[in-house]
């Protein structure tokens, strides 16, 4: 790999920190009682409230149709994810020190993993918890789930849940379009060389 090549792929790689530090997705709500919306959050390792009192106000809501209340701590992948994020930096940054095209295609390949299987667990947490209501639930409506969207917008009730990307996932896939530049340039540059070499 080329000095640039192995750069980008270090750049690639610290631009994943960003994930330390703001969200990676948002669900939003709203409904004619709740006009300007209530949100959550979700960071690597918590769920928060757009505002300061939504995740209060969700799980009130939650609780009237016998949906558990969303507590981070007792979601494993929050305890999971830091972990796997920071694995990611690490071997991203020895890629560039060693300077293999085959190491930057393998961390592109469990970079690809450790997103799809984050978005599995996402759509599971979802599945969970829009299903498996309480027995004694306040509203019940026959044959509904509450399971928010993973991407888009779902009516749910009499409340529209949005669910989209927030900064972090575009930090992430910023960090990945710069291994596949990386990887790229680095086909590039060998070509390049072995064109060369037959000239000569």
């Amino acid at each position: 790999m080329s000095k640039t090549s192995r750069v980008i792929t270090a750049v690639g790689a610290l631009v994943l920190l960003a994930l330390y530090a703001v969200p990676l997705w948002q669900i939003r709500l709203v409904a004619p009682q709740y006009p300007e919306g209530l949100g959550m959050l979700i960071h690597l390792r918590t769920i928060t409230g757009v505002k300061p009192t939504d995740l209060q106000n969700i799980n009130g809501l939650n609780h009237y149709i016998g949906m558990r209340p969303i507590e981070p701590e007792a979601i494993p992948v929050l305890r999971v994810m830091p972990w796997i994020v920071a694995g990611l930096v690490v071997f991203g940054c020895g890629v560039a020190l060693v300077g293999r095209r085959r190491l930057v295609a393998g961390w592109l390949t469990a970079f690809l993993v450790a997103a799809l299987a984050g978005f599995a667990e996402f759509w599971w947490w979802g599945y969970d918890y829009g299903h498996n209501l309480a027995a004694d639930a306040i509203i019940k409506v026959p044959g509904l789930s509450y399971q928010p969207p993973l991407l888009g917008s779902k009516q749910l009730l009499n409340f529209t849940a949005t669910s989209l990307p927030a900064a972090g996932a575009y930090a992430a896939l910023l960090a990945f379009a710069l291994g596949i530049a990386a990887l790229a340039m680095s086909k590039r540059d060998m070509r390049i060389q072995t064109r060369l070499r037959v000239a000569a």
